[in-house]
């Protein structure tokens, strides 16, 4: 079941993303967040009336997704980023294209024009789930990220509505 994001979904989020920011390159975040940075981010991304749902199996999160600012200045507001996470349990299952694609209806709801994904490589599961939502591969920064004392490349994917 897919619902809007509730302050009470803060910890489990938390506990979802975690695992990304401390084993994958994923997120370049490096820090581990805790229930009150997950919160403080839901405060902040909903109050723009951005889209921020997570899935439910049993009573359970274990996926979540929203849109945010692509870049900060006001002409840009018509281009949001996209992120998705599933927790490492219930991969496999089609969560993220359920998700995925429930936001992509929700930003032509709010009036969206385009959608950007990042994506840090190699990650072909990302690629292939932009693919299948029909986003363009429209830019790769070679080498723009470091993390695990590794230099990552970055993809940029958008989704013209």
């Amino acid at each position: 079941m897919i619902r809007n994001v509730q302050l009470s979904d803060a910890k489990r989020i938390a506990e979802i993303y975690n695992p990304y920011i401390k084993d994958t390159i994923i997120t370049f975040e490096e820090e581990l967040v805790t229930e009150e940075d997950i919160a403080d981010r839901i405060k902040y991304i909903t109050a723009k009336d951005f889209p921020y749902i997570v899935y439910e199996e049993n009573g359970d999160v274990v996926g979540y997704a929203y849109l945010s600012n692509w870049r900060s200045r006001s002409a840009y507001d018509i281009t949001l980023e996209t992120s998705v996470y599933i927790d490492e349990k219930a991969q496999a299952k089609g969560l993220g294209s359920i998700l995925y694609a429930e936001l992509i209806n929700r930003a032509r709801t709010i009036n969206i024009h385009s959608l950007i994904g990042v994506i840090s490589l190699p990650n072909p599961i990302s690629q292939k789930l932009h693919e299948k939502f029909k986003f363009e591969l429209v830019g790769n920064f070679k080498e723009s990220g470091l993390k695990f004392n590794k230099l990552i490349d970055v993809e940029f994917w958008q989704l013209i509505l």
